[in-house]
């Protein structure tokens, strides 16, 4: 009895024990379900939450680009009910607006033709410049509410919102005319704004004749008549490029005051050699006196002292190989130093030749980044929206979009380009009632014929305590910046301050 009884126990402990571990098997088993709920829980609320990010991202960023494109259907459907707002100068001029005759017929004008030609853009087969950027505000309405719905009911269309810009209608014509038979461009800004005053490209069309002479517009191998040079063209800088080389170089040294240079009219590394302008000696100068001369030799020399490495950071930090806040279509400028191409290319490059392009817009971008004591402030070309009443619908405010520079660097750089005007390759534009300050340039490029040829730059703005305009001008193959960008600036200068 007593064997059978301590059996019993034997036998209900091990039941015991058996009845735990399968509690803890159970356990287990609803853990590892629990875990696996709450992975599939977890994923669906990170789409859920994927999914409402992207929607205000949308609203936010995207939202105006995908209702501006001349490829959303919504326009069309706008098109049945307004009539396409009108695009206004600073002055008030009109730009561009929509002529109805008493058919109800619609043509788009330009009264300007080809002066405005990329920057307010066209709106026929496609659109363009302005005309794409502002196409949902030029294809809304606030036009008044009681009139609006009987227009509605009347099956008439509203008139839509009016876009008045940046661009100064006066400053416009003078760049234009200045820049006279070259092809290039030219950009003028208010370095304390960021508001864009004007924007020449050439060779240019009539936006009133885009979609009769369209084939021959769009077939155009030689010359790339729709390209907006201002935006999308990409140079070589040439002498311009110093502006960099001289932040690369101050950034390294912290100081210019040590720089002397002894320019002999050449310079050779590697059995490569680099001359002056015309083989013009310089002697020994000091680096306020070899940016002002644009000598040559003294850059390569810098150039071969600070490495690629440098220049390409510097490079960089202006916004080469980056993304342009640039509300309009644009090309990046490209800088690339990394790969192992030589001393004969570290040359070239230390000088604005080799591989290195820029758009005229960027270069204006970095000259008012100096101007505005190193911030750079966000380039916008539209103003405000308003209805046919004159009334505000919405407001551009200037905004910094980026310090590129300290405000010490800044003012080294400045007074270097104010020396360019006082001594040196710049002094077209001196003794004038305003002050000026500026950098010229001058970009060698094989032409199609194999020719070398000179692209004509400057980079400048004047006033310079308290600067009021930045201009950037390339001429292509015009020859030396001296001879025909600088002049082009200061019959823009002199648009501005004497009428």
């Amino acid at each position: 009895m007593r064997n059978l009884n301590g059996k019993k126990k034997k036998f209900e402990k091990q039941l015991r024990k058996e009845e735990e571990l399968l509690k803890k098997k159970r356990k287990k088993v609803k853990k590892r379900k629990n875990r696996e709920y709450s992975i599939v829980s977890c994923f669906f609320v990170l789409i859920f939450v994927s999914l409402i990010g992207y929607l205000v991202y949308f609203n936010i960023w995207e939202r105006e680009d995908i209702i501006s494109s001349p490829y959303n259907s919504r326009q069309n459907q706008a098109e049945d009910r307004i009539v396409r707002g009108s695009i206004i100068a600073s002055g008030g001029e009109a730009l561009a607006y929509t002529q109805v005759d008493d058919q109800g017929n619609e043509t788009r004008v330009y009264p300007y033709g080809n002066m405005f030609a990329h920057v307010v853009g066209y709106e026929a087969n496609g659109k363009s410049g302005l005309e794409a950027l502002a196409n949902s505000s030029l294809m809304s309405t606030h036009h008044e509410y009681i009139d609006r719905f009987k227009n509605e009911l009347l099956d008439l269309k509203n008139p839509g919102d009016s876009v008045i810009t940046t661009l100064n209608a006066t400053l416009q014509e003078a760049a234009y005319n200045a820049l006279g038979g070259y092809n290039g461009a030219v950009v003028v800004m208010d370095p304390q704004t960021g508001a864009v005053l004007a924007s020449v490209s050439k060779p240019d069309f009539d936006p009133n004749t885009v979609e009769e002479n369209w084939d021959s517009l769009v077939n155009d191998n030689t010359s790339s008549i729709l390209l907006n040079r201002a935006t999308q063209g990409a140079y070589p800088p040439g002498s311009i490029f110093k502006v960099v080389m001289s932040l690369a170089y101050l950034r390294e040294h912290g100081t210019l005051d040590d720089f002397s240079y002894d320019c002999t009219g050449s310079i050779t590394e590697d059995g490569h050699t680099i001359p002056c302008f015309d083989g013009e000696v310089h002697g020994e100068v000091d680096f306020t006196t070899a940016f002002a001369e644009s000598c040559n030799t003294s850059f390569v020399r810098i150039g071969l002292d600070l490495g690629a490495s440098a220049i390409q950071k510097t490079a960089e930090d202006l916004l080469f190989n980056k993304e342009l806040p640039i509300s309009l279509d644009y090309r990046k400028s490209t800088i690339d130093l990394k790969k192992s191409e030589g001393i004969p290319f570290l040359m070239q490059s230390s000088i604005g030749q080799g591989t290195t392009l820029v758009s005229p817009m960027h270069m204006a971008m970095i000259t008012s980044a100096i101007a505005n004591d190193g911030e750079l402030m966000k380039p916008y070309y539209i103003e405000r929206v308003e209805n046919d009443a004159g009334d505000e619908v919405k407001t551009t405010s200037p905004s910094v979009y980026k310090r590129l520079m300290s405000e010490s660097e800044a003012e080294t750089l400045q007074n270097l380009m104010e020396e360019v005007v006082s001594s040196g390759t710049g002094t077209e534009l001196s003794g004038e009632s305003y002050s000026a300050a500026g950098k010229t340039g001058s970009a060698e490029f094989e032409a199609s014929d194999g020719s070398i040829m000179t692209h004509s730059w400057f980079i400048g703005f004047s006033n310079v305590e308290d600067p009021d305009l930045v201009v950037a001008v390339i001429a292509e193959g015009a020859g030396t910046g001296s001879s025909v960008a600088v002049p082009i600036a200061h019959a823009i200068f002199n648009t501005y301050y004497y009428g």
